[in-house]
């Protein structure tokens, strides 16, 4: 299990790099937001890879935390788009 746990840790901080770029490049704020859920979601299974390395269910309550915010946060920032785009249109 530990080199599956190593692999599995290696491929997320390849691809939360990948959404750390996109994060800050942008261009627009759909991209940020994105990006952002996408890295959210890679916190969210590294956290559980450890949980399950560990064996140990005390994370647990973080990952429901982390990805209660994650959706708030995506759901507040969409919404921001949403008005921003509208104003934008001579409304």
């Amino acid at each position: 299990m530990t080199a599956f746990s190593a692999i599995a840790f290696v491929l997320l901080a390849g691809g939360s790099v990948c959404f750390l770029t996109r994060l800050f490049r942008g261009p627009s704020i759909a991209d940020r937001v994105i990006a952002l859920d996408g890295l959210l979601v890679s916190v969210i299974c590294g956290i559980m890879i450890e949980v399950t390395r560990e064996q140990s269910i005390t994370s647990l309550d973080t990952v429901l935390i982390v990805a209660l915010a994650a959706f708030i946060g995506t759901s507040v920032l969409a919404r921001y788009a949403e008005r921003r785009s509208e104003e934008g249109d001579g409304n």
